[in-house]
C-alpha cells in the first residue's frame, strides 16, 4: 500500500513486518536502518496547557500498562537480536520513561525528535532537523544501533504514516537520512 508522506515528504512503500525474526537486530546492526518507536501508552492526546518540558507533573505521562508495554519492548527487541543499542528520545517525559524502560542503558535527549503537535507549521522544519540527525547516524558504530523514542507527529512527519503507542517502525534511510523504505512492527504484548 502506498500513502504520501505528510509535509510534502515522498512517498514511501509501508509494509506490516514481513521480515524474519532476526532481520530488525541484523538490519539495523549492518547500518543504513533507524528504529523509530512511539512512546508506549500515556492516556489522552497532546499535553495539558502550560506543561513545561523539564516538568513532569505538567505532562501527560506513561500509565502503568505504558510501563509494561515500554518493558516488552525491550524483552521483544532482544528477542529480535538486538543485543544492544545507542538510545535517543524526545525531552517529554513519556518518551524519556519508554526510552530508559527498554533497558539499553544510557539514554540521550535529541531535540529534533520533539513533539511538534498543536504547531503544524513547525512540521518541514522539524522533519529536516531529524533527517539531519540521521544522516550523522550512518557513523554510529554498528554495534550501537539507533533506537529514537519519538512522538506520532514525527513519525508521521519523517515516515508518512503515524505509530500506535509503543509501535516501532524499521526505516531505511539514504546517506543524507532520507528514508527510503519502512516497516511496521505492532507494539508487542505487554506481560
Amino acid at each position: 500500500m502506498r500513502r504520501r508522506l505528510l509535509l510534502g515528504a515522498p512517498a514511501l512503500l509501508l509494509a506490516a513486518a514481513p521480515l524474519s525474526a532476526t532481520t530488525v537486530g541484523q538490519r539495523l546492526g549492518a547500518g543504513g536502518h533507524v528504529l523509530l518507536m512511539r512512546h508506549a501508552e500515556a492516556p489522552g492526546v497532546g499535553d495539558p496547557p502550560g506543561f513545561r518540558i523539564g516538568d513532569c507533573s505538567t505532562q501527560r505521562n506513561l500509565s502503568a500498562a505504558g510501563r509494561d508495554q515500554a518493558r516488552a519492548a525491550g524483552r521483544w527487541l532482544r528477542s529480535q537480536g538486538l543485543e544492544r543499542a545507542q538510545v535517543w528520545s524526545s525531552p517529554w517525559c513519556r518518551c524519556l520513561d519508554t526510552a530508559r524502560l527498554l533497558d539499553y542503558g544510557p539514554v540521550s535527549v535529541e531535540p529534533s525528535l520533539s513533539s511538534f503537535f498543536g504547531d503544524y507549521e513547525r512540521g518541514p522544519q522539524q522533519r529536516e532537523a531529524l533527517q539531519a540527525f540521521v544522516a550523522r547516524l550512518q557513523d554510529v558504530p554498528p554495534d550501537r544501533a539507533p533506537v529514537l523514542v519519538t512522538h506520532q507527529v514525527v513519525i508521521s512527519a519523517y515516515t508518512g504514516g503515524g505509530a500506535s503507542s509503543a509501535e516501532m517502525v524499521l526505516v531505511r534511510v539514504d546517506r543524507q537520512g532520507r528514508p527510503q523504505d519502512v516497516v511496521r512492527y505492532a507494539p508487542p504484548p505487554a506481560g
